[in-house]
């Protein structure tokens, strides 16, 4: 992979992670189009890089909200502070159990697997137009709740299911605000890909010895960047906009996608 794509595919992951339209589906979709002959571990290291990029300019964004959590969770007693923190920590869960015990299976969905990407993308559409006719309300995220969206967030680790697509519909589904559900949605999988990528990069899980460094080095940086501006701006669209337009753009791509896998 060249220093050329690699920078598209990070501003590709930085734009796309910010909505409900699936990051990793894209990715997969661009590295075909790009014709990305790496083997599924070197593909999946790179998927798995870009993904931490985003997740540290998420910390960057939410910083004030973190160390407000962070802080109530140092005076050591149940606060909401504290209950959010369990309701994070729940919904990793589901995520973690199957990444745990599936990481080998999963490295296989991440090499060039296209018509799996359109099918998925077409699901993300089915979560994303029923949501947007859920009911609106005020409700906030439950313990139960972060239990069922944890799970809707381990289907995701699936490319071409939104994780905040999955998540955020499955909250407002759930009854869950909107705005709540957002903010919800995006906090939890920061300590999850930050956990996931130590785990890989201490383990080497990965074959990385024939990845070129500054690839990852630019494709990092540019999916940093790119989130930094995105994540604000994209966030308020994501709360503002109804989904059915996100619905309506995961089908057509989804379309495409299976097309030309099969007659081209």
């Amino acid at each position: 992979m060249g220093v050329f794509e690699a920078l598209i595919l990070g501003i590709i992951q930085g734009l796309t992670e910010f909505l409900p339209v699936s990051s990793s589906g894209h990715l997969e979709i661009a590295k075909a189009i790009f014709g990305d002959k790496v083997i599924a571990e070197e593909s999946m290291f790179m998927t798995v890089m870009l993904h931490g990029a985003t997740a540290i300019s998420t910390i960057v964004v939410f910083r004030k909200e973190i160390w407000k959590i962070l802080t109530g969770l140092l005076q050591f007693k149940w606060n909401s502070q504290t209950a959010f923190s369990v309701k994070i920590i729940l919904s990793m869960l589901p995520a973690a159990f199957v990444g745990i015990t599936f990481s080998e299976e999963m490295e296989v969905l991440f090499d060039n697997q296209i018509l799996l990407v359109g099918f998925m993308l077409i699901i993300t559409s089915g979560l994303l137009y029923f949501a947007d006719k859920a009911k609106k309300t005020k409700k906030k995220v439950t313990f139960q709740s972060a239990i069922v969206i944890g799970a809707a967030q381990a289907l995701a680790i699936m490319p071409g299911i939104s994780r905040s697509g999955a998540t955020i519909a499955t909250s407002v589904l759930l009854g869950v605000d909107r705005r709540k559900a957002t903010r919800f949605s995006f906090l939890m999988v920061v300590p999850l890909i930050l956990g996931k990528m130590a785990k890989d990069l201490l383990s080497s899980d990965f074959t990385t010895a024939g990845a070129q460094v500054l690839p990852v080095i630019v494709g990092f940086i540019a999916a940093f960047v790119t989130g930094l501006f995105a994540c604000t701006w994209m966030i308020q669209l994501v709360r503002k906009s109804k989904l059915t337009y996100f619905s309506v753009y995961c089908v057509i791509v989804g379309l495409i996608a299976i097309i030309h896998q099969v007659y081209f």
